[in-house]
């Protein structure tokens, strides 16, 4: 049965593929778009049932929304909503419609964004930030190369790609963001040092009020104006508190005995959904910009992105470390926390355009992550 329904997803998604092409080359838009959508959707389906190529199915979850906010932007740019103040006036007001108020759906992607992250405090614990204090070269070497390389790397081909500087912005702004906890799946997959990876996804984030509003301030700011204090502040509410939240609520869970895998099952599947629709509302609000510096802006994301593979690779084996914390650096380094820079985009920066380097940034390091896994799975660093 399980291997009929996988055959019919494929059939399915090979299907939509082929027939979004037509539709695409044909200029039927709306042909185009269910057909991509559905294709993903089938191969997202297809993908999740196997444990190694799962990381591939978040990645196309990503692509179906793209491809609905592309070519259905109406779709994510507003939302409906009750106005409270209408809901306490009369009925009589209330049955004429008033009560229902039309907002733009950009003002939904910080509350989005701290689910996302009260889900990733719910897989941390204390012992995380405590372990740094066995291993303090390990991660002072990953956090020197993860906000002394990245933020740097970004600017230098924000530069020479001749990239508008709202966008340019946005790719010093990934590159300047703590490691993303979607590191610590693919150091699992990688037989990396999962301990260092959770402690140095911890310690960034922890960091992070700091250290990207001041590369901020010191990089893109050639490009747009950056507000340091704003910037902290926005952290700080956006990140640091739902993730002291969430790590409160692993805390009592784990107390009571109620910390079971339903609890990362369910917060996974909200986060993923709250990071689609993210990323759906930013690909509609900047879909001009995207098609016009699409094919340039995925190229910049994909060498920033092995930039950061391979200078937290190399970075730590020059200075001596072990080879699995070399591959667990290199993934911690090259994994951005892509949600974080798309809320600081938005919500500081005011700027639609500079958070599309954190919406491709994710889907691709997701499918990069997942291959570099994929090749360090099946060379596993041998035990002395």
């Amino acid at each position: 049965m399980q291997k009929t329904v996988a055959a019919i997803l494929t059939i399915l998604g090979v299907i939509g593929l082929i027939s979004g092409c037509i539709g695409f080359f044909v200029g039927q838009n709306s042909l185009t778009g269910v057909a991509w959508t559905v294709a993903c959707v089938a191969f997202a389906l297809r993908l999740r049932s196997t444990r190694e190529w799962q990381p591939f199915a978040f990645s196309c979850w990503v692509m179906a929304f793209v491809s609905m906010a592309m070519f259905f932007p109406e779709i994510f740019k507003s939302y409906w909503t009750i106005d409270f103040d209408s809901w306490r006036r009369t009925t009589e007001e209330s049955q004429s419609g008033s009560m229902w108020i039309q907002k733009e759906a950009t003002t939904i992607v910080s509350p989005l964004i701290q689910v996302i992250m009260f889900g990733m405090g719910t897989t941390l614990g204390i012992a995380d930030f405590f372990r740094v204090l066995s291993r303090p070269k390990a991660i002072l070497i990953g956090m020197s190369l993860q906000f002394g390389v990245m933020p740097f790397v970004g600017f230098a081909l924000a530069v020479a790609f001749f990239l508008p500087p709202e966008i340019a912005a946005g790719v010093v702004l990934i590159g300047a963001c703590p490691g993303g906890v979607a590191s610590n799946l693919i150091a699992y997959l990688s037989r990396g040092d999962v301990a260092l990876s959770v402690t140095m996804t911890a310690c960034s984030t922890l960091v992070s009020p700091l250290m990207t509003p001041l590369m901020m301030w010191l990089l893109a700011g050639a490009f747009v104006d950056v507000e340091f204090t704003a910037m902290l502040w926005s952290i700080l509410k956006l990140i640091i508190v739902p993730t002291a939240g969430g790590l409160l609520v692993n805390a009592v869970l784990q107390r009571m005995g109620w910390r079971g895998p339903w609890v990362d099952r369910f917060l996974s599947g909200l986060a993923m959904l709250a990071i689609c629709i993210v990323v759906g509302i930013i690909v509609a609000q900047s879909r001009s910009q995207l098609l016009d510096v699409g094919p340039v802006l995925i190229l910049v994301i994909v060498l920033h992105n092995a930039t950061g593979f391979a200078s937290g690779y190399w970075g730590a084996r020059l200075l001596g470390l072990e080879e699995i914390a070399c591959r667990t650096i290199s993934i911690e380094v090259g994994m951005q926390n892509g949600g974080m820079a798309t809320a600081l985009a938005t919500s500081v920066l005011k700027l639609p355009q500079a958070a599309l380097a954190g919406a491709i940034f994710g889907p691709w390091m997701s499918i990069s992550g997942s291959m570099l896994a994929s090749w360090w799975g099946r060379h596993p660093v041998e035990k002395v």
